[in-house]
């Protein structure tokens, strides 16, 4: 399918979101950090904060990047940042209910690949864009939807069996969606995104019929 924006236009998108919203890709980043620190922690309270992260992360994406700037090129990111929107409302109403997912650090199967989803996010896929030559600001940086969402991805393999359906639904759409960049654009890092999307389901659906060792990384006290 032909999108409908260049390169030119997809880079410079990227180009003025970053320049506009610094210094809040380091707080995104702090965000992140504590998602993880709070899911190694384990117990209900951090739980709910856990969500809460991953809620306030999809609330900026939806509006930050795609209601404020990739509508600019794309009509269709007003759809996307509905999408995003709602999202991010399921995971607040996961963070405020008093019985919400346990999200929370693992030692099973689903616990290494996550592990590996969150180091891919924050570190490994800026430096293969700065590999392909894609230079700030003009470089997807955390915050925007491609790496956030295969840092949920990697947190979602963390929850408590079995995950809501409807908590993968957005993200694998946006997977299958967005991987067209990867190849209309040579953005090839966009590809861990849908490789964890397949990741996921299919270690939940395994888990799902076949539970694995749920035991946290750091038991709630």
């Amino acid at each position: 399918m032909r999108l409908p924006f260049t390169a030119a236009e997809f880079f410079d998108t990227i180009r003025r979101y970053n320049e506009a919203v610094w210094p809040a890709q380091w707080g995104l980043y702090a965000v992140a950090l504590a998602i993880i620190a709070l899911s190694l922690r384990g117990g209900p309270r951090a739980s709910r904060m856990v969500a809460g992260g991953l809620g306030l992360l999809w609330l900026w994406m939806g509006v930050a990047y795609h209601l404020t700037f990739f509508r600019t090129v794309n009509p269709a990111a007003t759809i996307f940042g509905v999408f995003f929107v709602t999202q991010g409302a399921m995971f607040l109403w996961r963070a405020v209910r008093r019985r919400g997912q346990a999200l929370r650090g693992r030692r099973d199967l689903g616990g290494v690949l996550g592990m590996s989803m969150l180091a891919y996010a924050l570190v490994i896929y800026p430096l293969i864009g700065y590999a392909l030559g894609q230079r700030y600001p003009a470089a997807p940086t955390f915050g925007l939807p491609c790496p956030t969402t295969i840092l949920t991805f990697g947190v979602l393999l963390w929850a408590a069996r079995p995950v809501p359906t409807s908590l993968l639904v957005i993200p694998a759409l946006w997977a299958l969606i967005a991987t067209q960049a990867a190849f209309a654009f040579g953005v090839w890092q966009d590809l861990g995104l849908l490789a964890s999307a397949v990741t996921t389901g299919a270690v939940l659906w395994w888990t799902r019929e076949r539970p694995l060792d749920a035991r946290p990384v750091v038991h709630a006290v």
